[in-house]
């Protein structure tokens, strides 16, 4: 199967979590299939939530699955996450700022205090299957250093570096149990504990994240996502080769 892997990164980052807290506004801790949409999308030229025509319902109406067109077109990419930060884990760090465009709150003076948890230096390397006319033209633009809108990291303060873009072609493999290189959904498998007598330093990272979003609400849903060196006992899932790396695509 082919497909394109490129270096994802850059100096902060920032993938709001939808649960806002009355003081800081937090992250995820990785990029997760909707954001990497998004960016596609933007790369793409594709309009995002703002530029969506809402249908208007009326009472009554039944309800009908809608998406911005980045969403509608590029759903269906099958991507793959593999974290380059130690063990997967990215530093975080609240950032404090000010808005002061006048109409950012209803305070004297019209500026708001505004307090973010940034992701410090991530970077990722992403594959993408090249099984549909999107995901070939995604790849050709990467491929030439080309984007309709510049791309970024969950936020246009954080503009996205794109590296090292490789057409390859993967193996498929069917494996009942190994270890996999990428982040994967927590429900194709079980991990296989060590024993005592190992001595390997396992490490096991483990988040909830967003995987779609609803077609009448466009909120997340979420799987759970996991990112581990120890052994995988696989029930099912889209499993790929790139040399001596084993990758779960979703």
């Amino acid at each position: 199967m082919k497909a394109v892997r490129f270096t994802l990164s850059g100096k902060n980052a920032f993938f709001k979590k939808p649960e806002v807290n009355a003081y800081y506004y937090f992250t995820y801790g990785q990029i997760h299939k909707v954001a990497l949409l998004g960016m596609f999308g933007a790369i793409a030229g594709y309009d995002g939530y703002a530029q969506k025509k809402w249908t208007v319902r009326k009472k009554g109406d039944s309800l009908i699955e809608e998406y911005p067109e980045f969403y509608e077109k590029l759903r269906n990419l099958k991507i793959s996450i593999v974290p380059r930060n130690e063990r997967g884990y990215i530093p975080k760090k609240i950032q404090t700022f000010n808005n002061s465009v006048g109409y950012a709150c209803a305070e004297q003076g019209g500026n708001l205090i505004v307090k973010e948890q940034w992701l410090e230096n991530p970077i990722w390397n992403i594959y993408v299957l090249l099984d549909c006319e999107e995901a070939e033209q995604i790849a050709q633009m990467l491929e030439n250093n080309k984007c309709v809108y510049m791309p970024y990291l969950g936020k246009n303060d954080h503009l996205a570096d794109i590296k090292h873009v490789t057409l390859l072609d993967l193996e498929t493999i069917v494996l009942k149990e190994t270890e996999i290189s990428s982040m994967f959904p927590k429900q194709i498998g079980e991990i296989c504990l060590p024993d005592d007598e190992d001595e390997i330093e396992e490490f096991k990272y483990e988040e909830k994240l967003p995987i779609r979003l609803d077609g009448h609400t466009n909120l997340y849903e979420y799987d759970t996502f996991c990112y581990t060196n120890l052994p995988i006992r696989v029930k099912e899932a889209n499993l790929y080769k790139d040399e001596k790396k084993i990758l779960a695509f979703y």
